[in-house]
């Protein structure tokens, strides 16, 4: 998992002066493109790093070999923070590492530091489709708001390019693969919104009133099975062989679930697709590992494709 990396790439600049993307690769066994590209991760977050070039150079954390994060700003914390500390499925080892860093902060920083991993999640999972990253300039603010839990004054634009402007009650901040939403109660019931569609927003004096029972993780979860049903709403249920499983989950992603080895060494799956004429095309390729039990109207689509295909194709 990245955010373990980044973790660890950090705990290894603290503990050396200076170490090279070599260096770092070896230490986590990663390759030196991945190292690199964890260290420029922290920069961007920013942490206090530079890279000297040349012989004798390398990662340096600013402050010194035993820094005590002391050069992080308000603003850079929560941002390590938000990038390393709040993956949706951290790991123990993960969560131990972010409780070191917290009590490496300066104390100003410590009670948003901790607090974060109940207000944010970081989602690596795609939604099935392309994801497409926008600018967000309010995202700095509403953290800033959700911390302090104080309810907000929100200018937003709905899908149709609508604007409108409603009071709500912040309750945590998700990034899914790169796309950041905020989950907020308002006087209509709990609403999702894009982070890159807000074009206003005022901190107000109220409180949050914050349900006892909230949990972020949780409701995210809860969301994605929903936006996922309106997407993808055909399921397919079959049954593949194990040499296929691989190729499987490189073609659809998230969008299969491999369940338990039957006797006969075959695999139960899952797909989910948006339509059958679309999920009986995916499928079509598969026809020599993969055998569709349900629905009726997808194995029906599949054979249908078969006889065009001998059609089509048939010698004579």
């Amino acid at each position: 998992m990245r955010a373990d990396r980044l973790v660890a790439a950090l705990l290894v600049l603290q503990s050396r002066t200076r170490v090279t993307a070599g260096e770092l690769a070896a230490e986590l066994e990663v390759s030196e493109k991945t190292a690199r590209r964890d260290l420029e991760a922290l920069a961007m977050a920013g942490v206090p790093i530079y890279s000297q070039a040349g012989r004798g150079g390398g990662w340096t954390l600013l402050g010194g070999a035993r820094t005590d994060l002391t050069g992080l700003t308000d603003a850079e914390a929560r941002a390590l923070f938000l990038t390393v500390g709040t993956t949706a499925t951290a790991s123990p080892a993960l969560r131990s590492a972010v409780r070191k860093l917290v009590q490496a902060l300066p104390e100003p920083f410590r009670a948003d530091a901790a607090k974060v991993g109940d207000v944010a999640v970081i989602d690596e999972s795609a939604w099935g489709r392309p994801a497409r990253r926008s600018d967000t300039p309010w995202l700095e603010p509403l953290q800033r708001a959700v911390l302090a839990e104080r309810q907000i004054r929100l200018g937003y634009a709905g899908r149709e390019g609508r604007s409108s402007e409603r009071v709500v009650h912040p309750l945590g901040l998700v990034s899914k693969v790169g796309v950041w939403y905020l989950i907020a109660d308002t006087a209509a019931g709990r609403r999702t919104f894009r982070v890159d569609r807000v074009r206003s927003l005022d901190v107000l004096e109220a409180p949050v009133v914050r349900p006892a029972d909230f949990d972020l993780a949780q409701v995210w979860r809860e969301i994605t099975v929903r936006v996922q049903g309106l997407v993808h709403p055909v399921a397919v249920t079959g049954v593949t062989e194990p040499g296929a499983v691989a190729a499987l989950r490189h073609r659809f992603g998230t969008r299969l679930a491999v369940g338990p080895m039957r006797p006969d060494g075959r695999f139960d799956v899952e797909i989910v697709g948006p339509s059958v004429f679309v999920v009986a095309a995916e499928l079509a390729g598969f026809a020599h590992a993969l055998e569709v039990e349900a629905p009726a109207e997808v194995r029906n689509e599949l054979a249908g494709i078969g006889e065009r295909l001998t059609e089509r194709y048939r010698t004579t």
